[in-house]
């Protein structure tokens, strides 16, 4: 049986102009397009590795392994934005929609976000941002773990929703958040509680401050092995400053504020430099 958005094996039943038609083996009525070019070797009733999906009507397929399968959670990258929503890079040749109706607030261009995959009523792949029904409440984790999670949702009320691991549900309570996070950043923070529910509560301010001083002492590093200065600064792209620091756009400026101050360091809006 062939299973749309999910990796299997498929045997080769015929070569045509237009690619490879597979099947599964049993159901010749059934076809799968491969249009790829197999190696030369490659005879009829070979097994391959595909990942199968529905494309204007047909089911094609990728030999190619996605970032994620129906049913599964993970951060996937968008790659352009529409009328109808934004499209998603999932490792294969096509990108996917995230429906305006599956967003959870504004998202941007190349920004990643957790998103889970499913088949919409015309079993075609989409994505959606509404992930909490769908996350854990078993994890390991206990009073005083330091713990890494996605934020995938934030509500004026009760603070940021957090997907540790990017599958166990936490929230930082609004009283323990400082300062601006987005949705998709992701955060590093301490189990302060666990609900009876397994839910975790977060919280940043025991572990921040050392957060900030380990940020700093790279980014102090940074600008030593690179003459004394580097360019991005205080109004560079989020992309720009996670590709020289590895650091978010928001850790970023908490640690060259926490260097400013201590006199370290000059800020210009796209260059910072040794005093």
């Amino acid at each position: 049986m062939i299973k749309l958005g999910q990796r299997q094996q498929l045997k080769i039943y015929k070569f045509a102009k237009e690619g490879t038609y597979l099947y599964d083996g049993i159901d010749p009525n059934r076809l799968v397009l491969l249009e790829e070019k197999l190696a030369q070797t490659a005879k009829k009733e070979d097994q391959l590795w595909v990942f199968p999906y529905k494309d204007k009507g047909q089911i094609k397929a990728s030999t190619k392994k996605p970032y994620l399968e129906v049913d599964q959670i993970g951060l996937l990258k968008v790659v352009s934005k529409t009328k109808i929503g934004a499209f998603m890079d999932i490792g294969i040749e096509k990108d996917v929609l995230l429906p305006f109706a599956e967003m959870l607030g504004q998202i941007h261009d190349r920004q990643p976000y957790l998103v889970r995959m499913y088949l919409d009523k015309s079993e075609r792949l989409a994505l959606t941002m509404k992930i909490r029904d769908y996350l854990r409440t078993d994890s390991p984790y206990q009073k005083g773990d330091l713990v890494s999670g996605v934020i995938y949702s934030s509500h004026k009320d009760h603070g940021l929703f957090v997907a540790v691991d990017e599958k166990y549900d936490s929230l930082v309570p609004k009283d323990q958040v400082k300062g601006i996070y987005q949705v998709g950043e992701v955060i590093t923070a301490e189990v302060i509680f666990k609900n009876k529910d397994g839910k975790l509560v977060l919280s940043f301010d025991n572990q921040a401050h050392y957060q900030i001083d380990q940020d700093s002492e790279m980014i102090l590093d940074l600008l030593e092995d690179n003459g004394g200065s580097l360019e991005i600064g205080d109004k560079s792209k989020a992309e720009e400053i996670k590709k020289i620091t590895g650091l978010s756009k928001t850790n970023f400026k908490r640690a060259i504020g926490k260097l400013y101050k201590e006199r370290q360091i000059k800020i210009f809006p796209e260059k910072i430099s040794l005093n």
